[in-house]
């Protein structure tokens, strides 16, 4: 069989999108959650590195977005309840967000969970481009994306899953 520069380029296209297809469509607990470095409100600097070990619960919100509103508080029931027990939950502020809307609602609502600014969008981009809200991805003690949902979670199926990872 004879190959030529175009059969070879070909070959190594199709190669790289069946790379990415099969990252994309990944079960999930596969594929290793990106590592997430962000500022907080409080000016602290958060890694995932740092939480390792712990199930991490990363929410991806807006203070103009009613959905994310509404979850807030059940939210806060679960980081009140099982903190303690070792889950983490970081809410991620959208870039498009302006930070003293962010930093309002925080305090408003008693947010008791690091809050990170992804002012340049940085954090939403590793977390496969997300632009929507809210966006929620569960990451297993060893750093493995569990769960990925967009919209409303559904809260008792998370806290058993949760749960089960504690």
């Amino acid at each position: 069989m004879k190959f030529n520069k175009e059969t070879l380029i070909a070959g190594i296209a199709l190669a790289v999108v069946v790379a990415v297809v099969a990252v994309w469509f990944m079960p999930a607990g596969l594929r290793q959650a990106p590592p997430l470095v962000g500022q907080t409100l409080d000016g602290r600097t958060l890694t995932l590195e740092q939480l390792r070990g712990k199930p991490v619960l990363v929410t991806f919100w807006a203070t103009t977005c009613p959905s994310c509103v509404e979850e807030m508080p059940h939210l806060i029931e679960l980081y009140r309840e099982l903190q303690p027990k070792g889950l983490e939950i970081i809410g991620v502020a959208m870039a498009y967000d302006p930070p003293e809307q962010v930093h309002a609602m925080a305090a408003k609502r008693q947010i008791p969970y690091p809050i990170v600014l992804d002012a340049e969008g940085r954090i939403a981009r590793e977390f496969d481009n997300v632009r929507l809200t809210p966006t929620s991805v569960l990451i297993s003690p060893d750093g493995h994306i569990v769960q990925y949902r967009l919209g409303l979670l559904d809260l008792p199926k998370l806290r058993e899953t949760i749960e089960e990872m504690l």
